[in-house]
């Protein structure tokens, strides 16, 4: 069968575009958006070293003998992040499709050998890590990303089946409810948080109905709730946030410390490793409230400017989502999304003082390096479905319109 094409000066009629039409290449819609997003990730990256460096110096000299170890720490994991960043970002986001279940069942398996006596890894009552040494890793990190890639695999084949949320949405809620039980168990309600969160705006955005995903919404945040009364020290924390001078020696001091260095740092900061909290009163200053020494040192003007930093990510996150070629891509970058914005909501929620301390770290920015590999890691999915993105064409414009 032969098909005719019109010629006009010698190329086909299907290949003509009209002389007033504004399409956009894609090639450059895909830079615009992939470089935007690389360059964002590598402000977060070198201000977390900045940040870590200041914020750790005086308790990395005092236990370790070594103003540098922790920031040492932190650009290791960040090269072995940049690593997983840029193999994840140059591979097909497509192939991963087929580990999604394979990947999910190791998390899950991970997560179970934390809690085994002699594997898993305890400090400050909490069991979440397993290794040895220094060597450790954090199961649940890996978690968040099994899960979010399972997830969007599910919903993105059974796109013609959301009205049926036996088939959708009642998987989601059973493996969501082992790894959240899993996770608990160490105790880590915030982690906890996030994979809820993850798993809440994927179902959302596939197109679950409103109504059962409310309900399981509402009775997952009242299990939560339920759990985090039950335990004397998740109780303490929950209660604590509401008035830590009732307390303010002993279970508000961390809260109380943080809201000081954040009021301390004024409009433009004491600058940078002038901070007073680091100096001990503050614990962890340099990994679940190092933006407490951000607002010390940098000022409102600093923490606003991260906060907006991260309202940046979100944006462009959406903006990857919109442009997807495909569900799978559409559901992984919102999943990322996510990922990143509900857990920096959580972090600085607690450090100034709106929600309870949950020993979230702030992504990228945080010492911590389950936190940041895999957070690299699915910055490299989000690149990996942005180097696909395609920009749709705006209509054509009539002639002489506009001008």
């Amino acid at each position: 069968m032969s098909v005719k094409t019109e010629r006009r000066g010698g190329a086909p009629a299907a290949r003509r575009r009209h002389p007033t039409a504004r399409t956009p290449p894609g090639a450059a819609g895909r830079s615009g958006l992939f470089v935007a997003l690389a360059f964002l990730v590598t402000v977060f990256n070198l201000l977390g070293l900045v940040m870590v460096m200041s914020a750790s110096s005086v308790v990395a000299l005092d236990d370790h003998g070594s103003s540098w170890y922790f920031v040492v720490r932190q650009a290791a994991w960040a090269s072995a992040g940049v690593v997983a960043l840029v193999v994840i970002a140059r591979v097909d986001y497509h192939r991963w499709r087929r580990f999604a279940g394979p990947f999910l069942v190791v998390a899950l398996v991970l997560l179970a050998l934390v809690l085994v006596p002699g594997i898993g890894v305890g400090a400050n009552g909490a069991t979440r890590w397993i290794g040895v040494g220094p060597l450790t890793i954090q199961p649940s990190e890996a978690a968040k990303l099994a899960l979010l890639v399972w997830v969007a695999d599910l919903l993105a084949r059974r796109a013609a089946h959301m009205g049926n949320t036996r088939a959708t949405l009642r998987p989601v809620i059973v493996v969501l409810a082992a790894t959240a039980t899993l996770v608990m168990l160490q105790p880590n309600l915030g982690t906890t948080l996030v994979i809820a969160g993850i798993a809440l705006a994927l179902c959302f955005v596939a197109g679950t109905p409103a109504g059962p995903l409310t309900g399981w919404a509402t009775f997952g945040l009242a299990a939560a709730t339920g759990l985090a009364l039950a335990a004397p020290y998740r109780r303490a924390r929950v209660l604590t946030f509401l008035d830590p001078w009732a307390d303010p020696m002993d279970k508000g001091y961390q809260n109380i410390q943080s809201l000081v260095g954040l009021a301390s740092g004024g409009i433009a900061g004491s600058g940078l490793g002038a901070s007073r909290a680091k100096w001990g009163y503050l614990p962890y200053a340099h990994s679940d409230f190092i933006f407490a020494i951000i607002g010390e040192e940098l000022g409102l003007v600093g923490a606003t400017a991260v906060v907006g930093l991260f309202v940046l990510l979100g944006i462009i996150g959406i903006r990857i989502a919109l442009h997807a070629p495909d569900r799978f891509g559409l559901l992984l970058a919102v999943g990322v999304t996510a990922w990143f914005c509900v857990q920096a909501f959580v972090n600085i929620g607690a450090v100034i003082g709106i929600l309870p301390i949950t020993g979230v770290p702030l992504p990228f920015v945080s010492a911590g390096g389950s936190s940041l590999v895999f957070g690299m890691a699915g910055a490299g999915l989000l690149l990996s479905v942005a180097r696909q993105a395609t920009v749709r064409a705006l209509p054509p414009r009539a002639p002489g319109h506009g001008r």
